[in-house]
């Protein structure tokens, strides 16, 4: 068989197999998580319910129309004194009535508490907004937690593969250093050791792999297939601008946006139920239509009446028990706590932020000093490999530089990834994640 030809098969295999996963970056996630997350699929459908409140047709404003018709029917048995002495006996007597109306009712003025409501209901769809962006805030957050947990993992597969392929080559090695007698078999049982270790943590960091994708495709709507890959690149602003990002935080933070909501809603309220004091004037207007069909002992045998009515009417509670007064000062006193705790708030969305700049610049730090430590392991190991060959070490002395030069690439991956969710965080609270480019 030629060789060149089984080479290039193999090559041509290993593309196909490449090219067949499905390449999800950052962005595309993004796209997928805001088109079919469950959580925020929920959250849209509160804002339309929130929509359709605070729309003109639950405000009040329009008047009512109801329409009501009726028919009775009467058998009676009657008798029937006349003025002249005469008297009229009648049995089984029959009467019937029908009518017909179209009814219109329209407050004119309510104490303007039905504005107030209105002016609620809109605030509270904005309110609705505000924490369906919450609930995407949130899932961004999640979405990019297990993203770079993937990515990590990706690597950390890479490297582990890469320390069983050195501790085989290095079985190789001690087997035929064996057979021509220049080592014990102490030196390949050794490599058969470390290979089945190495061989271990492959299973694992395959199988946490796996986990780590199904729940990213969780959190995405089960929208892609098991067999994707990600980039597991990452950039990191360095030049943000501390006191800007922290004036953000007190204005856009999403939780400080709410309570200014609710500040807003709650202001309303005060005034909605103020309006009690004030009367209501009402409008009311019928067209109707009558008919009676009168027994034999009616002067008529029918009479039809049709009409028009209209009228003003006033209520004013001048007195309910105390109820309004109450309803008022506890209106007041929920404005009053909604101000408490924005103060409260404020507080602590200055402390979450400096914790979050503190966090992200010492990851930033611990991952620039892992990619030092990387150069460092690395130099390490090629002296000793060559050290190795040349039996001037042994392999217990050569396993370590091995395991050094992994966990050196494990806590890279691990500092890389927490520094970038940590940024992430730190954008969240300041409210501009949804954005910026990440």
């Amino acid at each position: 068989m030629n060789i060149k030809f089984v080479f290039f098969s193999i090559i041509i295999m290993l593309q196909t197999i490449v090219f067949a996963q499905e390449l999800i970056t950052p962005e595309k996630a993004v796209s997928l998580a805001l088109e079919n997350n469950h959580g925020i699929k929920l959250a849209k459908t509160d804002v339309e319910i929130a929509e359709n409140n605070a729309d003109i047709l639950n405000s009040g404003y329009l008047p009512t129309v109801t329409g009501s018709a009726g028919a009775n029917y009467n058998l009676d048995d009657t008798e029937v004194g006349f003025a002249d002495g005469t008297n009229r006996v009648l049995n089984g007597a029959e009467s019937s009535s029908y009518n017909a109306s179209v009814d219109l009712n329209y407050t004119l003025f309510d104490g303007l508490g039905r504005s107030y409501t209105y002016k609620q209901n809109k605030e509270t769809k904005q309110l609705t907004e505000l924490q369906a962006r919450e609930t995407i805030e949130n899932t961004i957050v999640q979405l990019f937690s297990i993203y770079y947990n993937v990515a990590e993992l990706i690597e950390n597969k890479d490297a582990v593969s890469q320390t069983l392929t050195i501790s085989k080559d290095r079985l190789i090695r001690s087997q035929y250093q064996f057979d021509y007698g220049q080592s014990t078999r102490l030196a390949s049982l050794n490599a058969e050791v470390d290979i089945n270790n190495d061989s271990i943590s492959l299973m694992n960091t395959t199988q946490e792999l796996k986990n780590a994708k199904r729940d990213l495709n969780f959190v995405l709507g089960n929208t892609i297939s098991q067999d994707f890959t990600i980039n597991t690149e990452v950039s990191f602003n360095t030049l943000y601008d501390k006191n800007e990002l922290l004036e953000n935080a007190k204005m856009n933070n999403i939780s400080v946006l709410q309570v200014n909501k609710n500040i807003d809603i709650n202001t309303l309220g005060v005034k909605s139920e103020t309006s009690a004091y004030l009367p209501t004037v009402g409008l009311t207007g019928s067209y109707g239509w009558n008919k009676n069909n009168n027994n034999a002992a009616s002067f008529a045998a029918y009479s039809i009446n049709t009409g028009l009515s209209a009228g003003l009417n006033l209520s004013w509670n001048l007195f309910d028990g105390g109820s309004t007064i109450t309803n008022v000062r506890n209106a007041k006193l929920n404005l009053e706590t909604q101000n408490i705790l924005k103060e409260q708030l404020l507080v602590s969305v200055v402390r979450d932020f400096n914790n979050a700049w503190d966090d992200y610049e010492n990851k930033l730090s611990i991952y620039k000093l892992q990619e030092h430590n990387i150069k460092t392991s690395q130099n390490n190991f090629d002296r000793t490999e060559e050290k190795f060959k040349l039996g001037q070490v042994n392999s217990i002395e050569f396993r370590q530089a091995q395991l050094n030069l992994l966990n050196a690439e494990l806590s890279r991956n691990q500092a890389k990834y927490l520094a970038k969710v940590a940024e992430i965080q730190m954008l969240q609270i300041c409210g501009v994640l949804l954005n910026i480019e990440l």
